[in-house]
């Protein structure tokens, strides 16, 4: 059982794990051993809310594919046990961060003495510039 927050958990039989073999450097380890993980979890065939589902889907992320699964992949590690944690932990982190709520922007203005205090120096930067101009008879 993924535990995603204290209301949302994922059954384990609804996440696929696949064991295969890393990219990169790391001589007869990475040859020999599946250590690698795949991760796939299907989000519309899955027990998650209407609304999270509707959340992840929505998310523009390169991971989530047009079919609606998640793919991540973990090679960081050199065992399996840690790299498939890992994965779980990403996968978690992506549920959150859809389901975050977007925090509204509140619109502000400038202070009445931060406008005048620029006025001010606009107006003292043309003096400063129109002295520098050539004086006419």
């Amino acid at each position: 059982m993924l535990e995603i927050n204290s209301r949302l958990a994922i059954p384990d039989h609804e996440i696929e794990i696949s064991a295969i073999r890393a990219q990169g450097a790391g001589g007869q380890n990475v040859n020999k051993v599946a250590s690698a993980v795949h991760l796939r979890f299907d989000i519309r065939a899955s027990s998650l809310p209407d609304g999270c589902k509707a959340a992840l889907l929505s998310c523009r992320d390169r991971r989530i594919t047009k079919a609606g699964v998640i793919v991540i992949k973990a090679q960081e590690h050199r065992t399996f046990e840690k790299n498939r944690a890992a994965a779980c932990q990403r996968l978690a982190d992506l549920i959150r961060s859809a389901t975050r709520p977007i925090k509204r922007r509140r619109p502000t203005r400038p202070r009445r003495s931060a406008v005048e205090r620029r006025m001010d120096s606009k107006v003292k930067r043309g003096r400063i510039k129109a002295l520098r101009r050539k004086v006419s008879f």
